[in-house]
């Protein structure tokens, strides 16, 4: 029996199966039996950091790009591993893969994690989970079905900090939670932009036939035409001058999910938890100009929660584009209004939360407050959380149950955006009552070839 059959077979009996860490593994580190051989998709771009993630306590055995230049970088770091351009032959050869990072651009997000899944591979994938709201349940279900363990890159809900973002709401420390205001700087890639013209000539290292996958086919751009009107500081802020590959594919509606796909998962996950949210049953959007194929440069998105399990209904706001809401009265003079946060606000009074610190507002509040003592169990990170998950142990904190409706309410914004309606949103049947156009948004046609 092959290893990788053996731990799936194994079940939640797996983590009892290994030989102790103390015996193989020394003191600090992971033993023999413990390791699990992963495989990279996708991994020129944010996959390297995340694979580089994944190394420090499992084998990596194979890597798959569809641009060998752009992942060298990380061929070069794990010589050991196989190499290929084809997702499924990736998954077809390696018979002893146990787990897959999908790391892609989020338009081929829904078809390669679906084909890990069904080949039987624990599979992490990175936010947004999937580009269209079918995508996202289609993928939840499989997973299921196929018992494999999932998780999704979005900021942790189990770390220590949003574990006392969950232990303070509920709590009471600012009493009744009404409305949450979160806030990006992003874009950091070109958005708000017609297509450029013409073609030019594929270059040998990237499959440009791959890369477009289930989107509509377009010809290969390397670099934006003098004088096209895409900002300066768009064009100097990540993939400098590229048009859709590698990294600005973020900005195009074919292929990414702007600002709010981008970073609306890392926001919301601990609010989700927090305020113990699931379907919103209304959204609706306000934006700079909305072209058909890009997102726009700014926008504020607006969804509406109905009262549920002893808590009041809630209104969630969300500003992108260098866009931020009024800053409170509570933040001292002397206190930044950060370019990334999220504010809860309740009826007795102000949580800010921002990368590595929350805070009640006005500090005195803070000060004054007792904190209740911690009843959560922390995570030590979302990797740790999905290798333990994969040996048999408690499902990671954005398993597909919980990145599914997570990534739901940042493509729900993007259909307000693109519609400019106010949406009523029946979560359960998974259609807008009120504009029946818009649920064309909610499952769109993959190219002929490509299917899920």
């Amino acid at each position: 029996m092959r290893r990788r059959t053996f731990l799936k077979a194994a079940g939640v009996s797996t983590a009892t199966t290994f030989v102790p860490r103390a015996v193989l593994g020394g003191a600090g580190q992971t033993a023999p039996s413990d390791r699990l051989n992963i495989g990279g998709i996708g991994v020129g771009g944010v996959g390297h950091p995340f694979i580089n993630a994944c190394a420090e306590k499992n084998p990596i055995i194979a890597l798959c790009d569809v641009d060998d230049q752009y992942a060298d970088h990380t061929y070069k770091r794990y010589p050991q591993a196989r190499r290929y351009r084809h997702y499924q032959e990736m998954l077809d050869e390696e018979k002893d893969l146990d787990a897959v990072l999908v790391a892609t651009p989020d338009h081929t997000h829904a078809v390669i994690t679906m084909a890990a899944i069904r080949k039987g591979r624990h599979v992490c994938t990175v936010k947004p989970l999937t580009r269209t709201v079918w995508e996202a349940r289609q993928l939840a279900q499989a997973a299921r079905q196929h018992k494999v363990a999932t998780q999704m890159t979005a900021a942790s809900n189990a770390d220590d900090q949003s574990c006392r973002v969950c232990e303070w709401v509920w709590d009471g420390a600012i009493g009744d939670v009404h409305e949450v205001v979160a806030w990006s700087n992003r874009p950091l890639w070109p958005q708000g932009m017609a297509r450029p013209e013409g073609a030019d000539p594929v270059p040998a290292h990237l499959d440009w036939d791959l890369w477009i996958g289930p989107a509509p086919m377009r010809p290969f751009k390397a670099r934006w035409p003098d004088g096209h009107l895409v900002l300066e500081q768009q064009l100097n802020s990540g993939a400098g001058p590229a048009v859709y590959h590698p990294w600005n594919f973020r900005g195009w509606w074919d292929f990414g999910t702007g600002s709010l796909g981008d970073m609306g998962c890392h926001h919301f996950n601990v609010v989700m938890r927090a305020l113990k949210l699931t379907h919103p049953t209304r959204v609706c959007a306000s934006s700079t100009k909305v072209l058909d194929e890009t997102a726009p440069l700014a926008s504020m998105v607006t969804w509406e929660f109905a009262a549920r399990e002893g808590m009041g209904p809630v209104r969630l706001l969300w500003y992108d584009g260098g866009l931020k809401p009024p800053r409170p009265r509570e933040l001292e003079a002397g206190r930044a209004w950060p370019d990334e946060g999220t504010l809860l606000v309740g009826d007795r009074g102000k949580l800010l939360i921002s990368w590595g610190s929350t805070r009640l507002i006005p500090e005195s509040k803070m000060k004054a407050y007792k904190q209740p003592p911690p009843t959560l169990p922390r995570r030590e990170s979302i990797w740790d959380e999905w290798f333990d998950a994969i040996r048999g142990g408690p499902a990671a904190s954005c398993n597909f149950d919980v990145a599914a409706p997570l990534t739901e309410w940042v493509l729900l914004g993007n259909i307000a955006i693109r519609t400019g309606k106010e949406l009523a949103w029946d979560g359960q049947a998974m259609t807008f009552t009120n504009a029946p156009e818009a649920n064309a948004f909610l499952k769109e046609a993959y190219r002929e070839g490509w299917s899920l």
